[in-house]
């Protein structure tokens, strides 16, 4: 009998184990329902050793500790780097300050512990060149770590990518001051990192801080990877004007028409949004080919300190679809979910996934009209806005208002769920049928339960 009890018992144990490696090893899906290929989990850093010969740039007569702008001789290290069949251009112990640097193809950057590559504070130090900015292809400035066609290419640390902003934040806030309709492109700032045209591309465990502008830009680009990054800027205290305000829109990392991005065991403090998705603006912003959508988006298991959104779509955005933010902590932010809805853009963000999050912050879900700097063009066949199949579930938060959705005749809300919800709320605004096809499910707020 104890021989029999024991077979059975075992052949259950077979088949318990057998059961939990089929289901860790079903195919993970997207919002729509199509497989996530295991790219997605690979969290692996690249192997700096294996891209090639490494360039030290103080062996190439770049001053270390020096206060001297050096754009030209660290320009001429990069470009040595790719004459002679590409490697690693290398920012030792140290600081190097510079304008803006261009990296070509078969060349990566490494910032070595404690090394800083810090960018000038004098925007004359960075070049006028055509590029992306604000869901536009136009003349502005260079960034500090320019990327352009480069596939493969690499930014690691773990040293830090500084852009050294507080001048530029301030003449911003003397800007917005003397003239309150002051727009982001009339300050004339850098970002830290602009990346276009680029497929591969792995930025991992660097510190990119203090950006005058955006911190991280992305356009056009294919299989992303941000692993293990420190992205921060101050949310207040930078002028004296007033002390209350910060980094003007130093966003974390903006998604601009990007495909198959992963951002994981980031850290992201900044005083703007966090990941944002973009791809144009304007009435015939779905008609310009130099604009695009955002596609197989997976934010997971980063940490977020102040931010204005940790996942915002927008305000430059004409379609995201497969978007995924997941498994983080998110501490102070003003939002999590933001879904700016734009007046004069046609817009469609479907498919997308938020779950496992716990902390606290401001709002949680936030779907808005977003008129700042809008403006309204002619179109007879203007498309109705649209968000649809956004899903949220599995979250456990203290919120001063988990729902500050407002409707509107501009844009259309269907097939939102809320599923395992577990929130405090001051604002007690919760109400699913401002949205079409609302699916509420084991929700509790304030301990009540709304399903």
């Amino acid at each position: 009998m104890k021989t029999r009890l024991t077979t059975v018992f075992l052949m259950l144990m077979v088949c318990l184990m057998a059961m939990g490696k089929k289901k860790s090893n079903a195919q993970e899906l997207w919002p729509d329902g199509t497989p996530i290929v295991t790219w997605f989990n690979d969290t692996s850093r690249v192997d700096v050793s294996t891209l090639g010969k490494r360039y030290v740039v103080t062996d190439y007569g770049v001053k270390n500790y020096s206060e001297q702008v050096q754009t030209k001789e660290l320009q001429a290290v990069i470009d040595r780097c790719a004459q002679e069949g590409g490697g690693v251009v290398v920012i030792p112990r140290g600081f190097v300050v510079s304008g803006s640097l261009f990296f070509k193809p078969g060349t990566h950057l490494k910032i070595e512990e404690n090394g800083e590559l810090r960018g000038s504070d004098r925007i004359r130090d960075f070049k006028l060149v055509k590029t992306r900015m604000e869901g536009q292809t136009l003349n502005y400035f260079a960034a500090l770590v320019n990327a352009d066609g480069c596939d493969g290419f690499t930014i690691t640390g773990p040293g830090t990518i500084n852009g050294n902003g507080q001048a530029y934040w301030e003449e911003f806030w003397i800007r917005r001051k003397f003239n309150k309709d002051c727009t982001n492109l009339e300050a004339m700032r850098p970002r830290n990192v602009y990346i276009s045209h680029s497929k591969n591309v792995t930025v991992q465990d660097v510190r990119i801080i203090n950006s005058p502008f955006w911190t991280n830009h992305l356009y056009k680009c294919e299989r992303v990877r941000y692993l293990g990054c420190y992205i921060f800027a101050p949310t207040d205290n930078v002028t004296p004007i007033d002390p209350k305000q910060g980094a003007p829109s130093s966003d974390a990392i903006d998604l601009d028409a990007c495909q198959d991005v992963l951002v994981s065991g980031c850290f992201m403090n900044v005083c703007d949004d966090a990941v944002v998705l973009k791809g144009g603006k304007g009435t015939w912003a779905d008609k310009d080919p130099d604009n695009g959508p955002c596609e197989r988006i997976m934010v997971s298991d980063c940490t977020y300190g102040k931010v204005h959104g940790c996942l915002t779509l927008g305000s430059e955005s004409i379609h995201d679809r497969n978007v995924i933010l997941r498994r983080c902590y998110v501490h102070n932010a003003n939002r999590v979910l933001w879904l700016k809805m734009r007046p004069d853009t046609p817009q469609h963000y479907e498919y997308v996934r938020v779950e496992d999050l716990t902390g606290d912050c401001f709002s949680f879900l936030v779907v808005r009209p977003w008129t700042q700097f809008f403006k309204s063009g002619d179109r007879d066949d203007m498309p109705l806005s649209k968000c649809n199949n956004i899903m949220i579930r599995n979250i456990q938060m203290d919120c001063k208002n988990f729902f500050d959705v407002g409707r509107s005749d501009k844009f259309q809300m269907t097939a939102f769920s809320f599923e395992n919800i577990k929130v405090t709320d001051k604002k007690q605004a919760f109400n699913p049928s401002l949205i079409d096809g609302c699916v509420v499910k084991n929700v509790v707020i304030n301990g009540e339960k709304k399903d």
